[in-house]
This record gives C-alpha cells, structure tokens and sequence, in this order.
C-alpha cells in the first residue's frame, strides 16, 4: 500500500494511515429529483450543527474513512462535504458518477460516453466543479429492474473513466438479475472486476450468487447493517457463510446512514436520522460472538475497504 492513496475531498491521504472504514454512507443526500428548485442546497451551517455530532460519535467509535455515496442525481455538494470534513478527523471521500435514470439532471440526458468518461476522469484526477476538491471513486445506480439504455451508457462510461484512473465503481444495484446484467457490460469493456462493488447486495436473498459474484474478484457489499428493519443475527449469519467459504475478502460492511435531507424540517429524513456507529458498537461484538476472529474483523472492516478504493499514485 505505499503507494496508494484515498482521494478525499480534502487531498490525498496515504491508506496506510487510515482504520476503520465506513464504504457506504451518506451525509447530505437530496432525494427530491434535480429538477427541484433548490435541488441540492441547505444552509452550510445547519448542515454543519446538524450532522457534526454524528460524526463525532463515528470518530470516538474508530471510524478513520467515511465513502459518502450522495453522487449526481441525488444532492452531491461538494462545498458542503469540504466544510463537514474540516469538522472531524474522519476523512470523507467523494464521488464522481452519476445515479439512475429516474434522477438524471436534464443536462445528462444526451451526453455520449465519451462525454462522461472525459467529465469523471477529470474529476478524479483534476476537480470537481471548479472546487479544490477530487473524487475518489465512481458512483453509478440501475433501475431496479436492470439496466437502463441510459443506465447502460453510464456503466460503459464508468468501466472507461476507471481503467484511466485506476478508481473503484460503486454501483446501486437491486437483486441478482440486474447484478449479471451490469457485469455483462463491464466485461465486454475489459474492466478488472476487482474495481466493481455490488453496492446493496444484501437486496438478494440467494447466497450461492453472492458467491458466485464474489468468485469474479468483485467487493459484495451488505450495507443494510443496523437499519431498523434489518435481522441482525441472520446479517450475521450471512457474513459468517461468505467467510466459511472463503470469500472473506470480498466483502464490505457498512450502514448506509445518515443523511441530512434538504427540503425536510432541519433537515431530517423521512424515518429520522441514523448514525454511523452501529457496526463498531453492535454488529462487531455480534460477530465475534457468534465465531469470528479479531482477524477478520479487521479484514472486513479495514484491509478491504482500502483494498477496493485505494489509488494508485503512478508518480
């Protein structure tokens, strides 16, 4: 890992100085539409007073890296995750990317491939919207019933930006059908299906796919941890089952929290505001209760997180 970094929205940080991280989270998310008025936009300061605790409550809790995955389509600001990341120690990193097709601003509608693949590599590698800020990894979604025509330019597009910069794809996707869908298009574009995270795997039930996934070198990430409507002992039992066959070191854990929600009183998402602290204080006593080491722990929580986003630095 000497050369490698994570790209926050600060600057680049060795991955050899970071713990625990957090691959999917959120912090300022807009699920308005960006068709919106004021789509994307709230009060630093509020944001700042409102989300502040939670992030100290991750850092006391051992969180060093924070993947906020509020990409283009549902509220990225980058402003204010700058001003969130000078509240806490805690490095945030950032997308390039785009969501799906339902939440496309009208400005990305008829863009080529071509187009976005010069857009995120740019990103990635020089700024983003003018700010001193880069991304550090790609963020994609498909509609729940597969992917899109549009849904399957921006997979293409992210396959191209990623084999350019060596950045990780994250991509929404909801069940194992459009899972193989998605893969079909990374592959026909050469990409290294160790860049690729199936974001939301936990949406499908069937295990032996996830292990069939995770035997293409993909991440299998189960980030409904500590939601309310989650089981967290058959989250366990998931976790223990992809370990014991050894696919230990495809996976990722993470909580898919938070957010503040512009548009919503002090910015309150529908269901209330969940922190970033239920797998540190909860879910890691549940596994090495229930037959999991120290060791693989630290793989699921640490080694791989940094593994799937690390970069690259060529010089």
């Amino acid at each position: 890992m000497e050369n490698q970094i994570f790209r926050t929205v600060l600057g680049d940080v060795p991955v050899a100085e970071l713990g625990m991280i957090l691959p999917h989270e959120h912090l300022f998310t807009d699920l308005r539409g960006p068709d919106t008025f004021d789509y994307a936009q709230d009060d630093p300061g509020l944001v700042i007073e409102t989300m502040k605790p939670y992030l100290a409550a991750a850092e006391d809790a051992g969180v060093t890296g924070l993947i906020e995955c509020s990409t283009v389509g549902v509220g990225r600001n980058i402003e204010i995750l700058r001003r969130l990341a000078e509240q806490t120690r805690i490095h945030i990193i950032a997308p390039t990317g785009i969501y799906k097709e339902a939440f496309t601003p009208k400005s990305f509608l008829h863009c080529t491939v071509d187009d976005l693949v010069q857009l995120w590599t740019e990103e990635i590698t020089q700024s983003i919207e003018d700010t001193p800020a880069k991304a550090g990894f790609i963020k994609i979604a498909v509609s729940d019933d597969g992917p899109t025509k549009l849904e399957e330019r921006n997979i293409r597009a992210a396959a191209r930006a990623s084999l350019a910069t060596g950045a990780a794809i994250a991509s929404h996707t909801i069940g194992g059908r459009a899972v193989m869908e998605e893969i079909a298009f990374l592959v026909d574009e050469a990409l290294s299906l160790d860049k690729f995270i199936w974001v939301h795997a936990e949406s499908e039930d069937d295990l032996s796919l996830h292990r069939q996934v995770a035997d293409l070198g993909i991440y299998v990430e189960y980030d409904f941890i500590g939601q309310p409507n989650q089981d967290p002992l058959a989250q366990v039992k998931k976790v223990r089952t992809m370990v014991e066959h050894n696919y230990g070191e495809r996976l990722l854990l993470s909580h898919d929290a938070g957010w503040f929600q512009p548009g919503r009183p002090q910015g309150q998402p529908e269901g209330g505001m969940r922190g970033y602290t239920y797998i540190s204080d909860e879910f890691i006593p549940l596994l090495l209760a229930n037959g999991l080491d120290r060791e693989t722990v630290k793989l699921l929580i640490e080694t791989n997180p940094k593994r799937a986003f690390a970069v690259e630095l060529t010089n």
